[in-house]
């Protein structure tokens, strides 16, 4: 396993048939995609992957293509987030028997956001699995629990397998700063999320990763390389080139990611289980301008009306 995590960790998405099942067969495709962007990790499920609407079997099916389709060229982080300690151990077990360790978590708002709760839930299942690392998710509300920085680096100190925090409450940035400056040794990071809309604000405050929707994979990853290689102006000017698609995306979300990925010729439906605002040809014709502004779509007569 991969002992540290850096740079762009797209969530993969789940593709579905025009019946409605699962398609696993377009995974394929949608992993294939993201490794030939050059990304350095994988993330699924996640709540991209419309993790809260897949079953149980789905989940370890679509697991094992995107860890056949990797191949091990990249880590692989499985979304094990559950309402028990017990599902996310089943979730880890799974992970486990595909080959994966690393564990994206978030608590269960049903638990409460004290870190005293936290601690006792996170304890129990690095207790029954030992060898996962964890990546520790605290989403804003009302999703998640909207954990403080300092109940973060207390749990951080009291379970030790809590290698990293993907951080993305409102605002992420003075959460990721004051996270980076008291973490213990045993906190190897912060990671960004929000769809990459502030990546730039994560990275300069110490984030070392992003974990954004995997349609732009190969623009954030020229965004991310440039920013490590010391170039923050053509970084800036690749981030501002993202950011109208991104505003789209955090309204439209999966449609508009598998929308983006038609585009691409890797997928062949927007369908989404997920209750999500439908793409009409307005909202269509906005994205696919912001397609054609970053170079996916080269000429006017590609668009799809």
């Amino acid at each position: 396993m991969t002992d540290t995590l850096s740079g762009i960790l797209p969530v993969v998405p789940t593709p579905y048939q025009d019946g409605g099942g699962v398609d696993e067969g377009a995974m394929a495709r949608l992993v294939e995609y993201a490794i030939r962007s050059g990304v350095d990790g994988l993330v699924f499920p996640g709540f991209a992957s419309e993790v809260e609407h897949l079953t149980a079997q789905e989940r370890r099916d679509l697991l094992g293509t995107v860890v056949h389709e990797t191949a091990g060229k990249v880590p692989i982080i499985a979304g094990a987030s559950a309402e028990t300690a017990e599902d996310v151990i089943d979730h880890g077990k799974v992970a486990s028997e595909l080959g994966v360790r690393w564990l994206m978590i978030q608590p269960p708002k049903s638990i409460g956001s004290a870190a005293e709760a936290v601690i006792a839930f996170l304890g129990q299942v690095a207790a029954t699995l030992p060898d996962a690392r964890i990546i520790l998710q605290n989403a804003p509300a009302p999703r998640g629990s909207d954990l403080s920085p300092a109940t973060i680096l207390e749990v951080a100190r009291a379970v030790p397998q809590v290698a990293y925090v993907k951080e993305e409450t409102l605002p992420a940035g003075p959460a990721i700063s004051e996270i980076m400056a008291h973490k213990p040794g045993t906190l190897l990071g912060a990671i960004g999320g929000g769809g990459a809309r502030y990546v730039l604000d994560e990275y300069a405050r110490g984030a070392c990763a992003a974990m954004p929707a995997i349609e732009i994979s190969g623009e954030h990853v020229e965004l991310d390389r440039a920013w490590r290689s010391g170039n923050q102006a053509k970084a800036r000017e690749i981030y501002v080139k993202t950011l109208p698609l991104l505003a789209l995306q955090a309204v439209y979300r999966m449609r508009l990611t598998k929308h983006v990925m038609i585009q691409r010729g890797v997928l062949e439906n927007t369908i989404v289980r997920a209750p999500t605002p439908e793409l009409d040809e307005l909202a269509t014709a906005d994205i696919d301008a912001n397609l054609l502004e970053l170079g996916i779509i080269n000429r006017q007569e590609d668009l799809i009306a």
